[in-house]
């Protein structure tokens, strides 16, 4: 079912992604070394972190509004499934992003988890755009 995966895992990635902005309070203002931390507001591994918990929950938004709108539009729209599973692919980009503070990989999932997630908004865009909405009642 287009979307409904979208809206599921939207929610999961939003909680955990606010789950991880408790542990970013925690860094700031209760560890020990906070003031290095506080100290390296935008730079390194602070503002990739920060970065990170941004992008995620937006990202996982988007899950969430393009899942309802395949489910609510599906039988009118055409590439439903692909637009779905871009969407979703979108979400390596913040989960890229702490992979690379935390294990020093590669930024190459951030890449695809953004060109997937802007692909996806932009054919979803283009798609209701070419929308026949039928206005008889």
């Amino acid at each position: 079912m287009n979307g409904k995966n979208n809206i599921a895992i939207g929610f999961l990635i939003m909680g955990l992604f606010m789950a991880y902005g408790f542990i970013l309070i925690y860094l700031r203002d209760f560890a020990t070394g906070k003031e290095e931390w506080i100290n390296s507001y935008s730079i390194g591994k602070h503002f990739e972190t920060r970065l990170a918990h941004v992008h995620g929950n937006l990202f996982a938004f988007l899950n969430i509004l393009i899942g309802y709108l395949l489910l609510h539009f599906n039988n009118k729209l055409t590439n439903t499934k692909a637009i779905s599973w871009l969407a979703l692919t979108g979400l390596l980009m913040p989960i890229g992003i702490l992979t690379e503070v935390y294990f020093g990989i590669p930024p190459v999932l951030v890449l695809i988890g953004a060109v997937a997630m802007t692909t996806s908004v932009i054919w979803l865009g283009f798609s209701f755009c070419n929308l026949k909405i039928n206005n008889d009642k």
